[in-house]
């Protein structure tokens, strides 16, 4: 089978290879377009096998949603150039979308999730992987992930949670990094480490036991506040706590927060 130098740059924009590696691929495969992908694919990935090692300290976060299932991942590269590139970003949400086809729980790096990655990984020649993903389903879903791409929430809900709402806790989430949903999602040793290194200062000053148990129990109060998403000031209304905003009878049955590399 021949091929032209149409063929060539044909396959040079399909794979983003160089010129003489795309001839080369269909001098190999007898002037085969998709034989000749898939040789350069291979070829490559025998090369990039080598750059495993290198650190992939940048990289995005992607979520998808369908119904009732959604998939937030993170996908890691070496440098920030590339993980702002069109095609990282348009890789990275796929795979999202890819992970909803997974059952609940993490998300695996199986085939078809490896050959997206690969697709970008080949023509950027950089070392990138998911690094994490999990996949939710049931109730349905907020979303929201920063403009820098390096941090992003899933929420699921339940009840007739708006939109916005749902958005605007998201983005409350990735500015305040609450520890769990409400008390129930804190640690009781967590509580009580609070709760006895302030009676412990305030008898420290000379507080009387009484005085010392409330001044605790203030701590703890103010914790919670500071730490559960529930309690916590609402980051666009900080007149409101966010069990405020949620309409009635619904409820935050889960969140997952993604910081790049955390």
């Amino acid at each position: 089978m021949s091929f032209t130098a149409k063929d060539v740059m044909a396959l040079r924009q399909k794979t983003g290879m160089g010129m003489m590696d795309c001839k080369k691929a269909l001098i190999e495969t007898g002037g085969d377009a998709a034989a000749a992908e898939e040789w350069l694919r291979e070829r490559m990935k025998g090369k990039m096998a080598e750059r495993t090692e290198r650190a992939t300290g940048e990289g995005r976060i992607g979520i998808a949603v369908e119904g009732d299932k959604a998939a937030i991942v993170e996908v890691q590269t070496e440098t920030d150039f590339t993980a702002k590139n069109e095609s990282f970003v348009a890789m990275v949400d796929d795979v999202a979308k890819l992970a909803l086809s997974q059952p609940a729980g993490e998300v695996a790096a199986d085939a078809a999730i490896a050959k997206r990655i690969d697709d970008v990984r080949l023509t950027t020649r950089e070392n990138m992987s998911l690094s994490r993903g999990i996949r939710l389903e049931g109730g349905s879903f907020g979303h929201y992930i920063h403009h820098d791409g390096r941090r992003g929430v899933l929420l699921q809900v339940e009840g007739d949670v708006d939109d916005e709402t749902a958005r605007g806790i998201c983005q409350h989430i990735v500015f305040h990094d609450p520890k769990g949903i409400s008390e129930a999602d804190v640690d009781p040793q967590v509580i009580e480490q609070v709760r006895q290194e302030a009676i412990e200062e305030a008898k420290a000053t000379g507080k009387p036991e009484e005085i010392a148990q409330k001044i605790a129990e203030g701590r703890v109060r103010k914790y919670l506040e500071e730490n559960t998403l529930l309690n916590q000031k609402y980051v666009l209304d900080e007149s409101k706590q966010i069990k405020d905003i949620l309409p009635s009878g619904a409820t935050v049955k889960t969140f997952v927060r993604y910081t790049l590399g955390a």
